[in-house]
């Protein structure tokens, strides 16, 4: 399927990454609003591949429970070379990645840091892992700009290395946050994006990172209704080979909102069953998702940890948040109390922007439920 607008979001990418790199930027927003989708399609296609290489880590490809696990995604080791030493390598691997090879195109389909086998076997049988590896990335960046080619270091799904972090590892993401700061801010060697939809682990990695003055973020939201409305008329003549009538495309932007891939879910089910019966069947199970969630709170007592400290939630505290939303795509998060809207993001049923410092619904589907609900 043809990649369809965003053209906002991605000329502030590529005006960031045309100038010096300074910043760690976090490109944020709801779940599934296209945010991994975004970012593949400037690496892919919109990229000068001339003056850039995309090293692309898809942290949600491993079950990361600890360093090792850590180590293993940022990397694709080369089996077949016999390499001890890495700096040889660097020199060997640059002269590709320079040359126009096959092996540059791979990196604009999303990959990994290429890594010698002999020097990463090596690495792991150290007890100090991160220094080498570490070193071995700053020395392939410097290599690469010394070459005419500016990296740049794409985290996607970052809060999937949250549980090794949260679980006194907080040093790992403090030290990997600090070199991601002398790639950018100190050294200007790449440009480095994290993404991820999970806005609270953001705020925790900003702040034990130390990244004040030093990070910025980029909101992917979902669409708004004008956007919407024309994306349905794109998919439907992508897979109807028809159009929907205004009807048709304000029922579902009622039930759906912008959320992309609800939308492609919808517009999909058309060639083979009733509009009305696939919205009502989407918002009954979306229904019965938070009655069950409601329901749990019966017999489980909610706790979050805010800086340490363990803190309960009262289900009624809860419902009475939910309540809010009933007249509400979005308020304030001052309306509601940390510990619970903190436990409903953790839940993804609450999406927090802690730039504007607002909360709504992960999607219209999920607003929905709540205000036939409650």
């Amino acid at each position: 399927m043809k990649f369809f607008n965003r053209e906002k979001e991605i000329n502030k990418i590529l005006s960031i990454i045309e100038g010096e790199p300074n910043n760690i930027y976090f490109i944020y927003g709801p779940l599934n609003s296209g945010k991994s989708t975004l970012i593949r399609e400037i690496i892919t296609n919109r990229l000068d591949k001339s003056k850039y290489v995309p090293f692309f880590i898809d942290f949600r490809t491993r079950n990361i429970l600890n360093v090792d696990n850590f180590i293993e995604c940022l990397f694709e080791v080369d089996e077949k070379s016999k390499i001890d030493d890495f700096r040889e390598y660097v020199k060997s691997l640059t002269d590709l990645l320079v040359g126009g090879s096959e092996e540059i195109s791979k990196y604009y389909l999303g990959m990994p840091i290429k890594i010698p086998k002999p020097f990463f076997d090596k690495i792991f049988n150290k007890k100090d892992k991160s220094a080498d590896v570490y070193q071995y990335i700053e020395y392939l960046f410097a290599k690469l700009n010394e070459k005419g080619k500016k990296p740049i270091l794409i985290f996607d799904e970052l809060q999937m290395i949250r549980e090794i972090t949260l679980n006194g590892n907080r040093l790992l993401l403090w030290s990997l946050f600090q070199f991601l700061v002398a790639l950018t801010k100190v050294q200007h060697l790449c440009h480095v994006f994290c993404l991820s939809s999970d806005s609270l682990f953001i705020e925790y990695v900003y702040t034990t990172g130390e990244l004040e003055g030093r990070a910025d973020y980029i909101l992917v939201d979902d669409f708004d209704k004008e956007t919407a409305l024309k994306f349905m008329d794109f998919l439907s003549e992508e897979i109807l080979n028809k159009k929907l009538s205004d009807d048709e495309k304000e029922l579902i932007y009622s039930y759906v909102g912008g959320k992309p891939i609800l939308i492609i879910k919808v517009v999909d089910k058309l060639r083979y069953e009733d509009l009305k019966e696939i919205l009502d069947q989407m918002l009954k199970e979306e229904i019965q998702k938070l009655r069950h969630f409601l329901k749990d709170l019966d017999y489980i007592k909610p706790r979050v940890n805010i800086e340490d400290e363990i803190i309960e939630i009262n289900k009624e505290d809860i419902i009475e948040a939910l309540r809010l939303f009933k007249d509400n795509y979005e308020i304030s998060d001052d309306k509601i109390p940390k510990p619970v809207y903190i436990y409903l993001v953790k839940r993804n049923i609450l999406f927090l922007n802690p730039v504007e410092g607002t909360l709504k619904p992960q999607s219209f589907l999920t607003w929905n439920a709540i205000k036939r609900i409650l």
